[in-house]
């Protein structure tokens, strides 16, 4: 075998093993890239408790036993829920993104990844994402004592207020 032969092979054979290090380089790199989000983006919600855009991943249903829910939704930018209120109150669980919180007759709360909400049973708030950012939350809800109250809409005035 000639000695250009055996570099020839020897050449192929080390660009071929240099590509494929490469594919499995980027492969890694895409899947990092949707490994990011904790929990998965969920449902579209459908209902009309919502202004916007939002999905839920229920993570817990409430049972006989634990009656609790727990959730992530997601808020695309200027989406929120309507004015509610929960009969034995709520956590929420900033996960990413920026976001809102209002219970009625107080200010707007900012909220960034970190910070958590503990909503009082029976008081009337919304939540959702700010303008220009998405929101993801965790929602902790108890269900003992009954399901959520909803009410009207967040107007686009008290939304930017």
């Amino acid at each position: 075998m000639s000695s250009k032969y055996l570099l020839t092979i020897i050449l192929i054979g080390t660009i071929t093993f240099s590509c494929k290090q490469s594919e499995e380089k980027n492969k890694t790199v895409d899947l990092t890239a949707e490994q990011e989000l904790i929990f998965p983006k969920g449902q579209k919600i459908t209902n009309n408790n919502f202004v916007g855009n939002a999905w839920v991943e229920m993570l817990v249903l409430a049972d006989s036993v634990n009656r609790n829910s727990v959730g992530s939704v997601t808020f695309e930018p200027g989406a929120r829920t309507n004015w509610h209120l929960h009969p034995n109150g709520q956590i929420i669980l900033s996960l990413d993104g920026v976001g809102y919180y209002q219970e009625q007759g107080s200010e707007k709360k900012i909220l960034r990844k970190g910070d958590v909400v503990k909503c009082p049973a029976n008081t009337p708030h919304w939540h959702g994402a700010s303008p220009d950012t998405e929101f993801i939350q965790v929602a902790i809800t108890s269900r003992v004592d009954g399901p959520t109250e909803w009410f009207e809409a967040v107007t686009d005035e008290e939304y930017m207020k």
